[in-house]
């Protein structure tokens, strides 16, 4: 990573939108000097611009008023062969004095030793850090790090915080989701917004925990992990996480995970009855010992006759789904079909 960036460049990627969008204005506003003029905005789409195209809003300095600030939306695009990768390579030392250039990739998880960035990602990380411009992983914001950011963004616009009240927007945004396939991308947008909501309403005094609670509404990402868990304990809040998995998640995967859950449930449960320790009911399944013993907790709100009748109820509700059962396929046929399966086979009243 290029810590002290010499030239107007930079390279963000990441999972956090307004991040990744507050790097690019750092960049404007260091090119910009304290005393500078602000530099314009041009945004475009990686998919809809050239090299060619960039090069003409950054190659040349502005005579008068502040620069041009550059920003590439996913450019994949324009990296993808390997003419495309030299075209824009050869303009990154081209950047005028007063303007910058950034390019912003959005990711869903950042990169790692077993899924590291693409060759195309990769060069164009180099070529920006070899022509004196700063690279950025950016995480997503949850749990302290969402906390903190709320604390600088309530500091920054002068909104004092009582004690507690950050941690409670960050829990009412979505911030202590530990589902891996939530979508954190973005809570830092929703948590600035909520801060400078809250500095209206507290122009002066504290903002104390009851506030926050009175002001913001409360937020869980959409989760089919979350979901699956909560069929597997037979918790009442599986009908929220249905609901808001629904809106995200194709109907017929849905089916196959909640399928895939309840048969793990049964296997479980049939291995262990059958006198197998748990560690070896995990080999035998393929399991990781953490998650067997996770499913082993779930297993016990269940007998093995319940789980026969659930995974039943779920064949007749891909029925529905697929159109040749008695409800038929509408919309809302499907979806009462699941609410239907909640209520009959998994929350108990």
């Amino acid at each position: 990573m290029s810590l002290a960036p010499t030239a107007p460049l930079g390279y963000y990627l990441g999972i956090d939108r307004f991040l990744l969008d507050a790097a690019a204005l750092g960049l404007a506003n260091r090119v910009a000097g304290p005393a500078g003029e602000p530099l314009g905005h041009w945004r475009v789409d990686g998919s809809a611009t050239s090299a060619d195209a960039i090069s003409e809003r950054v190659a040349t300095g502005s005579m008068f008023g502040g620069g041009t600030l550059a920003v590439v939306l996913e450019p994949g695009p324009l990296i993808r062969s390997k003419d495309g990768r030299e075209a824009l390579f050869r303009i990154l030392g081209l950047v005028a004095p007063g303007n910058a250039l950034a390019f912003i990739d959005p990711l869903k998880n950042l990169p790692s030793e077993r899924k590291p960035l693409d060759a195309g990602k990769s060069a164009l990380r180099e070529a920006v850090i070899a022509a004196g411009g700063e690279f950025r992983q950016v995480p997503a914001l949850t749990q302290g790090n969402l906390t903190r950011f709320i604390q600088d963004r309530a500091s920054a616009t002068g909104l004092r915080l009582a004690s507690g009240s950050a941690q409670e927007l960050a829990r009412r945004i979505g911030g202590f989701v530990r589902e891996s396939d939530a979508d954190l991308s973005g809570l830092g947008q929703l948590a600035s917004a909520e801060v400078d909501k809250a500095a209206i309403y507290r122009l002066d005094g504290e903002l104390s925990p009851d506030d926050v609670r009175a002001l913001v509404p409360e937020v869980i990402p959409s989760s089919v992990f979350a979901l699956t868990d909560a069929v597997g304990l037979r918790s009442a809040g599986a009908a929220g996480h249905l609901e808001r998995a629904l809106d995200v998640t194709p109907e017929p995967v849905l089916i196959v995970l909640l399928h895939r859950r309840i048969r793990e449930l049964l296997e479980l449960s049939d291995r262990i009855a059958e006198g197998a320790s748990l560690q070896v009911a995990a080999r035998a399944m393929k399991l990781h010992e953490f998650r067997a013993r996770m499913l082993e907790t779930q297993a016990r709100h269940w007998t093995a006759a319940e789980l026969e009748a659930a995974l039943g109820g779920l064949l007749e509700l891909d029925a529905t789904i697929k159109g040749s059962g008695a409800g038929g396929s509408g919309e809302r046929a499907r979806q009462l079909g699941f609410t239907l399966w909640l209520s009959e086979f998994v929350v108990r009243g």
